[in-house]
């Protein structure tokens, strides 16, 4: 699915992005058939468990006709909004919104689960938004309160707000959205002073957001309120579109900052879904998205990848003015240099203001 499937020849996703993170992983021989599980495709009814039934069949209609009407744009975004009719527009979404479901099935009795084609954060209950057709997190996290699980915590690391997700729980106070983004990007929201309702903590930051200031975000404000709240499961969006090499953001992670945060948040709960999300680089998303797999593994990531791992990048390709002389570590390394520096006192500002907050307590 995801190896064939394009958004279109210029829209940001018409990259590479899954596929080749799983190429990599097995070619550093990290993925054994054992621990790889095919999605399934999410039913009509478990979409529906969120989604408008009218939005959802509207949906599996733009795929049969490959054509999206101003009256389906209106209502539902399909066919524009940077959300465009592909050949799979349906499937493709409903597919990652199963392995979610199967993750959280898999997630009963405890675990991890990695799922990087999750994480479509923007999907709203009967309109597509920021290239999200359906919302992914909010299915799994409703399929782990089905489970009659009562506290479930959300973090957001991807370079834009986790709206939709925020929203759909707003009124929740059995589930704490947290959400690290770039401040005055699209969408627009996720303000410091934001609480949705009271269970949502939002810290954007400013651009050039570095590792060190990452790993002040977890340490300072992420951590404690993940340990107060007590989450019985957690789910994180990891978008890759954070790291200095993306186009959407202007922030500036290297990929180890992002392995670090799943690394130090992993052991808040006994049930967590590591989730993709945003990421318009494909090499960096690989590199990155793999790494996630190594650090949830404990797998020691080598200095230089082997020749079958170096293949896998050598054969991406990206219509953008970055992909036209791909720096060399692109293809030999997985890690990134390392992007630190001074905590700002605007990241100091919001952590210390997330954390004035009335902390909700599990």
């Amino acid at each position: 699915m995801y190896r064939t499937s394009r958004y279109g020849t210029r829209h940001p996703l018409s990259i590479q992005r899954v596929s080749p993170t799983i190429d990599l992983a097995r070619a550093l021989g990290w993925l054994p058939d054992e621990a790889y599980v095919e999605s399934p495709r999410a039913t009509v009814a478990e979409l529906t468990r969120f989604h408008d039934p009218a939005y959802v069949a509207a949906l599996m209609e733009a795929e049969r006709t490959q054509r999206a009407d101003a009256e389906l744009c209106r209502r539902h975004a399909i066919g524009c909004s940077g959300n465009p009719v592909f050949p799979e527009v349906f499937r493709r979404p409903a597919t990652s919104v199963g392995a979610s479901l199967e993750a959280a099935r898999r997630l009963r009795d405890g675990g991890i689960v990695y799922n990087p084609a999750g994480g479509t954060h923007h999907g709203r209950r009967d309109r597509a938004s920021g290239f999200c057709f359906f919302n992914d997190p909010v299915l799994a996290i409703l399929a782990f309160q089905d489970q009659g699980l009562g506290r479930v915590l959300y973090v957001d690391l991807d370079a834009h707000h986790g709206d939709g997700v925020e929203d759909a729980f707003a009124e929740d106070d059995r589930v704490l959205t947290i959400s690290v983004h770039e401040e005055g990007r699209w969408p627009h929201s996720g303000l410091l002073a934001d609480r949705a309702g009271g269970m949502a903590r939002n810290l954007p930051v400013p651009a050039g957001f570095h590792d060190d200031e990452l790993a002040a975000i977890v340490a300072g404000a992420i951590l404690p309120l993940g340990r107060a709240f007590g989450p019985q499961a957690l789910v994180i969006q990891c978008g890759a579109d954070a790291l200095e090499d993306d186009p959407q953001s202007r922030l500036s992670l290297s990929n180890n900052a992002l392995w670090a945060a799943v690394a130090a948040l992993a052991p808040l709960a006994p049930r967590v879904l590591v989730l993709g999300g945003g990421g318009y680089n494909p090499w960096s998303v690989a590199r990155c998205w793999a790494g996630v797999w190594a650090t949830l593994n404990g797998l020691a990531i080598p200095d230089r990848l082997p020749p079958a791992g170096e293949a896998v990048l050598r054969g991406l390709e990206w219509n953008h003015s970055r992909g036209r002389n791909p720096p060399d570590h692109w293809f030999t390394t997985l890690a990134d240099p390392p992007r630190g520096g001074i905590v700002r006192p605007q990241v100091e500002d919001a952590i210390a203001a997330t954390l004035a907050s009335a902390v909700p307590v599990g």
